[in-house]
């Protein structure tokens, strides 16, 4: 315990990248990837609802609780708000991982820098539908990749869209990074722009891309590998 907790203030006191500035005082979250056991799914689902009130007792913020409607292989993501790996690894977790043991099949965990407490759990109280793309970065790309994200989402507050929460690897699975959109409704997510092509156009240059066409292939130049998927909470 007292390595780990020494690894964690290691990794946490690393200067970042100048190209990827951190934040002044980094939140970090744990992102955990669950596939149900076959025939288990509801079973876990119920699980991991019930798993809520421990984070309540313990005095600790709620985590996003999201299920798989389409898109990758896992049927539950859940982002836990820990602060930093030092506390994490310091403390029990909020809740008896253990049990959930023989209804999983398969799981992923990483370990990421994330928005400020506060602005996470405004999203996560008020959304309703999510939109989450996690990414495997090109070597030496990977900086260029965070600023695509950045510049992303910048075009979509111009357009008027919904910007996404960035999570960028601290340790865990090999995932650089991933983005979560939160929206209130599937509709909310699939609703047509009523921006013209020029303001379109105009947006996304003034965000830094060559053009409304060049953002996706801008971002394919950083990416070694890039998984989408829709989800919508569990409460």
């Amino acid at each position: 315990m007292i390595m780990l907790t020494l690894v964690a203030a290691v990794l946490l006191g690393m200067a970042p990248s100048p190209a990827r500035p951190a934040p002044a005082d980094p939140y970090v979250y744990r992102a955990v990837f669950l596939q149900a056991a076959p025939g288990r799914l509801l079973e876990l689902v119920d699980l991991v609802k019930a798993t809520l009130p421990a984070y309540d007792a313990a005095g600790r913020p709620r985590p996003l609780l999201g299920r798989h409607t389409q898109g990758d292989r896992w049927d539950i993501l859940v982002v836990e708000p820990v602060g930093s790996l030092a506390s994490f690894y310091a403390h029990e977790p909020a809740t008896p991982w253990e049990r959930m043991e023989s209804l999983v099949a398969w799981r992923e965990e990483l370990f990421v820098n994330g928005p400020p407490l506060a602005e996470f759990e405004r999203r996560n109280t008020e959304g309703g539908f999510y939109h989450l793309e996690i990414f495997l970065g090109l070597a030496g790309k990977r900086d260029s990749l965070y600023r695509q994200r950045l510049m992303e989402d910048d075009y979509s507050r111009r357009i008027g869209r919904p910007d996404n929460l960035v999570f960028t690897r601290v340790g865990g699975a090999a995932w650089d990074l991933f983005t979560l959109g939160f929206y209130r409704s599937l509709q909310h997510y699939a609703e047509p722009s009523s921006i013209t092509v020029e303001q379109d156009e105009t947006a996304a240059k003034a965000a830094g891309f060559a053009s409304r066409n060049d953002i996706g292939a801008y971002l394919r130049r950083f990416i070694a590998l890039h998984h989408d998927t829709l989800l919508v909470p569990i409460r």
